[in-house]
């Protein structure tokens, strides 16, 4: 189905439940009892609905997978076994999933490295590969680009076709890497700060050639900018893959990769990169020299060593160096943060809030409050994939059945949490350190743009502008600065214009990193220090969730 517009068939015998959405920037996903008839789920009938940024795909006869996509750059990341159509399992349970960002300067080969990948490990299927080379061939491509797959995708998705997101996929011998989003794509950044994805890894592409290199790293080249921008954002471990070394002089050069190393060594180490746990590889996207095999045309190379507390990890590969990615730790003993992406009525059920848990265990008969509205009530079921969960982790996508509580309520860009533990509040204030990306004036105090922090867009006012510092290594530079231009890195304390949640960084990070947003682009990022809690006025409490406490 193309992205037309579906309505759900459905009806009285899909559980009372008729519904057509528009999805803002999410889409209903679970939560609904689905009655059986005929021994048939009817959840096989759901249709594919357009909404601009996400949308169904599927249902029961596709293995019950849906995957969200497109939009905030992330997807379902559940380990679950999906199964095609054919019934042939695609991936099993075993294989943890993990993010990368790929960045580095316009011209370093990033889509022909991409798409390398995705062509030989990935998520492409046979159909489209053919369909693309015999288009290639056509347009007088013939030699076929890897960039050509990527071109056309990224094509697609600026034009706002949903492309399927395990395009974006592929495998290693021990992790499903999904790339969250390639720069070059207008939301790049935006993304990559309210990314419903946070990145485990980023992968640095640098070209060898011939005056390439130096103008990528030059002071104004994308390279400093995108590799800051991973690690203020909390992205801590790093891949370089230097490319186009078939285009050195003379070509596979160990001089030039030398040369290489040690200049880009120098400067990931002043962002903050200790180049002892990063991964350099001499490769050729084009000609797939060390990408998946050994090259035998660098045979100088005697491979790549990380070291790291635990040990220390070796190999020669660009797939190797994706291997040796540490994985992820969820952080399920953090207190729970769930920011709400949607909020569904749904005939029979009730009010249905859906959003990914980010810090935290949801799980039925949990008495959780919603920030900032105050409101607090008991989770009867929580679900994905249409299937009831005893508890949903940190990365999982759900919906969860909340009593007593209306659709008005409750909305996008609250926060659920722990009534118990640590439960969410309203920030009064909050202190930030921002760095200016692209601001064509001046800030200064009483600026209020709009700002992107998790599902929530709310306008903040820059209340005092209190030290401008290194952008680096956060020495302060001068204390109250009159105003901010772009590239100055500051501490600023902010006043949300509406009621909002948000927390510091170090102890929630998805929710304490943020985008400024201005003239329909980001003009700085951010990460919240402290915040300033508003002291709770006694706030709505259902009835479930009196019971359910006294209960306890």
């Amino acid at each position: 189905m193309e992205g037309r517009s579906r309505e759900w068939s459905g009806g009285a015998e899909s559980g009372g439940e008729e519904r057509r959405m528009e999805g803002r920037s999410g889409e209903w996903r679970g939560g609904v009892k689905r009655t059986e008839r005929g021994g048939e789920e009817s959840g096989g009938e759901e249709r594919r609905m357009e909404g601009r940024r996400g949308e169904w795909r599927g249902g029961a006869e596709s293995g019950g997978e849906e995957r969200r996509m497109e939009g905030r750059s992330g997807e379902w990341r559940g380990g679950v076994k999906r199964t095609e159509r054919g019934g042939e399992e695609t991936m099993g349970k075993e294989k943890l999933h993990i993010n990368i960002v790929v960045i580095g300067h316009v011209d370093s080969g990033k889509s022909t490295t991409t798409g390398h990948l995705i062509y030989k490990c990935g998520g492409i299927d046979k159909r489209t590969i053919e369909k693309f080379e015999k288009e290639a061939a056509e347009m007088g491509k013939g030699s076929f680009k890897y960039a050509w797959v990527l071109d056309k995708l990224k094509a697609e998705r600026e034009r706002g076709i949903t492309i399927d997101i395990s395009l974006w996929k592929f495998e290693t011998s021990k992790y499903y890497v999904t790339i969250i989003d390639a720069p070059g794509h207008r939301d790049f950044i935006k993304n990559m700060i309210t990314g419903t994805s946070q990145a485990d890894c980023a992968v640095l592409i640098v070209a060898a050639g011939v005056g390439e290199f130096e103008a990528g790293i030059s002071k104004n080249g994308q390279t400093r900018e995108h590799a800051l921008l991973a690690y203020t954002l909390g992205v801590k471990q790093l891949i370089v893959g230097v490319n186009k070394m078939d285009s050195t002089e003379p070509s596979y050069s160990q001089k030039r990769y030398e040369e290489i190393v040690k200049e880009v060594s120098t400067y990931i180490k002043k962002i903050g990169y200790n180049p002892e746990t990063v991964a350099f590889v001499p490769i050729s996207g084009w000609n797939g020299d060390n990408m998946l095999e050994s090259s035998p045309n660098m045979s100088w190379f005697k491979g790549w060593k990380i070291t790291r507390k635990d040990g220390s990890v070796s190999g020669t590969t660009l797939l190797e160096a994706l291997d040796a990615i540490q994985p992820p730790t969820r952080p399920t003993d953090k207190p729970l943060r769930l920011p709400l992406q949607d909020v569904y009525k749904i005939g029979g059920i009730g009010t249905v809030p859906v959003g990914r848990v980010e810090t935290g265990v949801l799980k039925p008969g949990l008495v959780v409050t919603f920030a900032p509205v105050n409101v607090t009530t008991e989770v009867k079921s929580v679900e994905m994939h249409h299937e009831a969960l005893s508890e949903a982790l940190p990365g999982d996508n759900v919906g969860f059945n909340v009593k007593n509580v209306s659709v008005k309520d409750i909305r996008r860009g609250n926060v659920a949490g722990d009534s118990k533990n640590d439960p969410p509040q309203e920030a009064a204030s909050f202190t930030a350190q921002v760095i200016i990306l692209n601001h064509p004036g001046q800030i200064s105090a009483g600026y209020a743009p709009v700002l992107d922090c998790h599902t929530a867009h709310i306008a903040c006012k820059f209340a005092e502008l209190k030290e401008k510092i290194d952008r680096r290594s956060g020495k302060k530079l001068e204390d109250n600065p009159k105003s901010l231009k772009s590239g100055d890195a500051a501490i600023v304390d902010m006043i949300p214009g509406k009621p909002m949640c948000v927390e510091s960084f170090s102890e929630y990070p998805p929710l304490g990193r943020f985008a400024v947003r201005d003239m329909r682009q980001t003009v700085a990022v951010g990460v919240i220090k402290g915040v300033e809690k508003k002291t709770a006025t006694s706030g709505k409490i259902t009835k479930s969730a009196q019971k359910a406490q006294k209960n306890k």
